[in-house]
């Protein structure tokens, strides 16, 4: 994917979600997928990153039920494939359900007027 020019990192990621892909960014100094979006790889201080789209798909590393006057609700810490961990939740399953290892896949949802990305767990 080509990088644009003069374009905040958090600016190509939001057209990204828009678009339905999540973008990450991978450094070409030192290999390593860099999320979430900066200028600068937070390893080697490259600037030299080119984005990428992710597959969306990946492992839920940690999660915890938040519960409110609404309900209850998760917040997941999610592995990527590609080799990036972001936070988000995972939907379609009871907040104290969520598993630590299931496998997830991306879902670009509308949130207050703006893309969010969600996960789903994939059904074997």
């Amino acid at each position: 994917m080509t990088t644009p020019t003069g374009v905040a990192p958090e600016v190509v990621f939001r057209d990204g979600l828009a678009a339905g892909e999540l973008r990450f960014q991978r450094c070409q100094a030192c290999s390593a997928a860099v999320f979430p979006p900066r200028v600068l790889c937070p390893g080697c201080g490259s600037d030299a990153l080119s984005w990428q789209r992710s597959s969306g798909r990946g492992a839920v590393y940690s999660t915890t039920a938040v519960r409110g006057r609404d309900g209850a609700h998760n917040v997941a810490l999610i592995d990527l494939d590609e080799g990036f961990r972001m936070m988000s939740r995972v939907e379609g399953v009871a907040a104290d359900r969520v598993l630590i290892g299931a496998r997830v896949g991306l879902a670009v949802v509308e949130q207050d007027g703006q893309p969010v990305a969600v996960f789903r767990e994939e059904r074997s």
